[in-house]
């Protein structure tokens, strides 16, 4: 019956991250048949996946086991920025220094911009 609780719990996270189960089971590397049954109460989360979830995404371990305390242990994760520095990690290191310098370009001239937007409120 405690699993359920887990279960359930480890389905809230997931749905307050906004994953898919496929994208979610993925980040803690175990695979998506196995995680649905987790979250359908037919596996148990056992000690090891539990460690996997708090660590990626930030959950409060002691929250997932016995539902004390916050969902998270800080703010949730940036999913999606972490998601674009895993793929940034996988690109050849030419595609990556060339993304990475257009990022700060992009960076640069969205600073910009919102300066020269403040100045033309302040007129």
């Amino acid at each position: 019956m405690a699993n359920s609780s887990i279960s359930s719990r480890i389905k809230a996270v997931r749905k307050e991250l906004d994953l898919s189960q496929r994208a979610f089971s993925s980040g803690i590397f175990i695979s998506h048949s196995f995680y649905a049954k987790i979250e359908d109460g037919t596996r148990i989360a056992n000690k090891r996946i539990i460690e996997l979830i708090g660590n990626k995404y930030n959950v409060n371990k002691e929250w997932l086991t016995t539902g004390k305390g916050g969902m998270f242990s800080s703010a949730p994760p940036d999913v999606e920025l972490e998601q674009l520095v895993d793929i940034i990690k996988e690109l050849d290191p030419l595609f990556r220094e060339y993304i990475i310098k257009q990022i700060k370009l992009f960076a640069n001239l969205h600073k910009e911009s919102k300066k020269q937007g403040k100045g033309k409120k302040a007129e």
